[in-house]
């Protein structure tokens, strides 16, 4: 047998300001009146996806930034950079040219340089590099250390050393030469790229003197 249909109590009149409940389970309607709450393990998870979108947007600006601060740079060889005299004989001119064709060659510059510079103790440098706009500088940079290679050996034990006030990375190692281990240090940023080497000389004294040529034969404009 079907219940009967809701009826109103005709016998009782309405009386003014009363409420009444026009569906038939009042507790359920304000149940279904009610916002729905999010538990607090979702709210953790949206937090911790809005911080990761924003971190995220932070590396990027920080990339963006790097690369239009360092893109439009220019290398030159000074005549003197300290000690560091420009070896303007043949040899040297010769052995310039070797180097800034050698790296001119392997990776796509937009300018070379090749230089070897002497001190007054008989210290010997010799330097390449180029610019151009370069996204991965480190690993251009060990594009760059494996033109050094030869039957001798690569260079080896590579590791990063204080870059200095311009930044980018910078990296030394050794290579086998006719008079022993030979040290190679060499930086890269995302305009510019540099190799040099230095018979007869520690690597933390290589390392201190091509942060000194860097500073004065890179320019940023």
């Amino acid at each position: 047998m079907s219940e009967a249909p809701h009826q109103f109590d005709e016998a009782r009149p309405i009386e003014i300001g009363e409420s009444f409940d026009l569906t038939p389970n009042g507790d359920q309607g304000r149940e279904q009146a009610e916002p729905k709450r999010h538990s607090p393990i979702r709210r953790v998870v949206l937090l911790a996806l809005l911080v990761i979108a924003l971190a995220g947007l932070g590396t990027l600006g920080y990339a963006g930034w790097q690369i239009g601060t360092q893109k439009d740079a220019t290398l030159s060889t000074p005549d003197q950079i300290g000690t560091l005299r420009l070896d303007t004989s043949d040899n040297g001119q010769q052995t310039a040219v070797y180097l800034q064709t050698a790296l001119d060659a392997e990776i796509n510059l937009k300018q070379t340089v090749g230089a070897v510079y002497a001190d007054s103790a008989g210290h010997n440098v010799l330097f390449f590099g180029g610019t151009a706009t370069i996204w991965s500088p480190d690993a251009q940079l060990d594009n760059a250390f494996g033109l050094i290679s030869d039957k001798q050996g690569a260079v080896t034990g590579l590791h990063k050393v204080d870059a200095g006030r311009l930044g980018g990375t910078m990296k030394c190692g050794t290579t086998k030469s006719d008079d022993g281990a030979l040290a190679v240090c060499g930086w890269a940023d995302h305009g510019s790229l540099a190799v040099a080497m230095f018979p007869n000389q520690p690597e933390a004294a290589a390392a201190t003197l091509l942060r000194s040529i860097r500073d004065a034969a890179q320019k940023r404009h």
